[in-house]
């Protein structure tokens, strides 16, 4: 996951990027961080906590320039270590650069061992750090930024969205297949690079489109340069993205998650109606899926868990006994609305499977009768490598089980989870467009000892298509 953004502001950035990563505190809890650029010289402050606790409008205020990027980071690779917390910034050939990435890298030991025996010293254990080394190790050779992206792409290979500030000047870019996810916006006085929409809209601005796979984009006094990199002969977008980390009002690759969540939770209508009194949501992520299958099945939703709004998201803590002590103090149930009922449970995923049962359990002693629980997702098969903390095969509590064994683990009185092809209708695109790992143990990227289904990716070659993209005042 992790959250991305950069911005270019003639008005000044620290606030922009702070209310933007407020947007995306979603993405992740770990740390957050900022750095700016004036034009001189490089400010950056960064810690462990939310974004309102590792900033204060004092902080923000010595914050200073007109451009700069910020991240909040969910861990895959790399530790909880206060040197891995992002943006990542150095000094560079009398170049300030500053990087931050949102992604996972499958091959980033072969890469980091090839440029350790180049002589390059590594500071951190994250994948980042990596990508800033090849990006420097080729800048040196050519001094072109492009040329230097186009290395990256070449040899990286995983997920990755990344912002870049090298001096005054704003770089981003998406992986060839565009596994994560990146847009660009216009705000009052600017322009704004971001994970999701939503930061754009935080800020007042205005949504423009989505950065292409394999595209770079730059950000400087002239206004948003465009160069394809590279081209693949199909995406691989995170499916995940749809079912459960993009804030329902995000917008991503030309689909709003709300309307497709909804759709999601009429097709599990669909496929397994029920007779219940009423429909609730596992909140928050649950819920624009039971209203989707409430406005299908014509069950009324009814509100019967209360989340505690203080609470994060449970997926994205860091360890299982975390994530079960946190249920109790996340959500409530609203006895009155449970008590001798017959309800719709609808999750937007089941992972490990405790969660579930924990909130099943909640639910009967609050005097729930019947407990039908649909699921927004197909079952859960197998690892994700590409960005996603998720557990392994032995830990997926649908690996090697069928759905009713699943269905007996969690204690509901019936189970259905969405068909991969209803998924697939409700999202509004093909198999050949997403990444599906994680459901069919199928990936988009060459991984040791599991399937994988390879896009052919052209390189452009020195031959990068370039236009400058002007936006009316």
């Amino acid at each position: 996951m992790c959250g991305i953004v950069g911005i270019r502001d003639a008005g000044g950035v620290s606030f922009s990027i702070y209310y933007a990563l407020y947007a995306l505190q979603h993405r992740g809890q770990e740390s957050a961080g900022i750095c700016t650029f004036d034009g001189t010289s490089l400010y950056k402050h960064k810690n462990h906590g939310l974004v309102s606790e590792v900033f204060d409008s004092s902080i923000l205020s010595r914050l200073e320039g007109y451009v700069g990027i910020g991240h909040v980071r969910y861990p895959t690779t790399g530790e909880n270590r206060p040197e891995n917390v992002q943006p990542f910034d150095f000094v560079y050939r009398n170049h300030v650069i500053s990087l931050a990435h949102n992604g996972n890298l499958i091959n980033d030991r072969q890469l980091r061992e090839e440029y350790e025996c180049k002589g390059q010293i590594f500071c951190t254990s994250t994948d980042t750090e990596l990508i800033a080394k090849v990006i420097t190790d080729e800048m040196s050779n050519s001094g072109c930024i492009e040329d230097a992206i186009h290395m990256c792409m070449r040899v990286l290979q995983g997920s990755y969205s990344v912002v870049m500030m090298i001096d005054g000047t704003l770089y981003a870019f998406r992986d060839p297949l565009g596994i994560r996810p990146l847009c660009i916006g216009k705000t009052e006085h600017g322009l704004i690079i971001a994970s999701e929409s939503v930061a754009i809209d935080a800020l007042g601005g205005t949504f423009i489109r989505d950065v292409s796979p394999g595209e770079l984009v730059c950000i400087d006094e002239e206004g948003l340069r465009c160069m394809q990199i590279a081209r693949a002969d199909r995406r691989a977008h995170c499916i995940f993205e749809y079912i459960y980390f993009a804030r329902a009002d995000a917008v991503l690759d030309g689909a709003l998650v709300y309307d497709v969540r909804t759709n999601i939770g009429k097709k599990l209508h669909e496929e397994a109606p029920v007779e219940a009194d009423s429909a609730c949501a596992v909140p928050d992520s649950g819920t624009a899926y039971a209203i989707g299958y409430s406005m299908g099945s014509g069950i009324p939703f009814v509100e019967s868990l209360l989340k505690n709004r203080y609470m994060g998201r449970t997926f994205i803590m860091p360890t299982q006994k975390e994530r079960e002590l946190a249920v109790r103090i996340k959500l409530n149930p609203i006895r009155a609305h449970l008590k001798d009922k017959s309800v719709v449970l609808v999750d937007d995923s089941i992972v490990r499977g405790t969660t579930s049962r924990r909130i099943i359990d909640i639910m009967r002693e609050a005097g729930a009768r019947e407990i039908h629980v649909r699921v927004g997702s197909p079952p859960i098969k197998a690892p994700c490598y590409l960005g996603v903390d998720m557990p392994t095969r032995e830990e997926l509590i649908a690996s090697d089980r069928e759905e009713e064994e699943v269905r007996k683990s969690i204690t509901a009185t019936s189970l259905h989870h969405i068909s991969l092809d209803a998924l697939m209708e409700a999202i509004g695109m093909d198999r050949s467009s997403l990444c599906t790992g994680c459901l069919t143990g199928c990936y988009p990227s060459p991984i040791d000892g599991e399937n994988s289904d390879l896009p052919h990716i052209d390189f452009l070659d020195g031959t990068y298509q370039t236009k400058l993209e002007k936006f009316d005042e």
